[in-house]
């Protein structure tokens, strides 16, 4: 599946398949991974049916399924072009707790004009 062209739901939907896939190719039943993981086997029957959990919970399980290395590459930025590359290098220097909001063009004409 192509995460890029489905919807949330979607998105959800298959990693709670590829989830039960990974347990079951283990041998483990919903009740040993409930016990791995430290969550609520409701929890866990939840999750494989419909996706729905905390991030904690994901990372959790899948460190119990030893899929932990997946992880890795979760939400790192794909560089597409030139310029995205020198922002990121730039935000690594920065590391700025957030980022700077657009100037709407009033606000920039306000800031050129100085009072005399």
């Amino acid at each position: 599946m192509k995460f890029s062209l489905a919807t949330p739901d979607e998105i959800s939907t298959e990693m709670a398949r590829r989830i039960k896939l990974a347990r079951i190719a283990r041998n483990m039943t919903q009740v040993d991974l409930a016990q791995r993981t430290g969550v609520s086997l409701g929890t866990i029957r939840k999750m494989e049916r419909t996706g729905d959990c905390a991030f904690r919970t994901i990372i959790k399980v899948a460190q119990a399924l030893r899929l932990e290395s997946g992880l890795d590459r979760l939400f790192e930025m794909g560089i597409q072009s030139i310029d995205e590359m020198i922002a990121v290098d730039r935000a690594k220097i920065v590391m700025r707790s957030r980022a700077s909001r657009p100037r709407s063009r009033a606000s920039a004409q306000r800031v050129a004009v100085t009072p005399r």
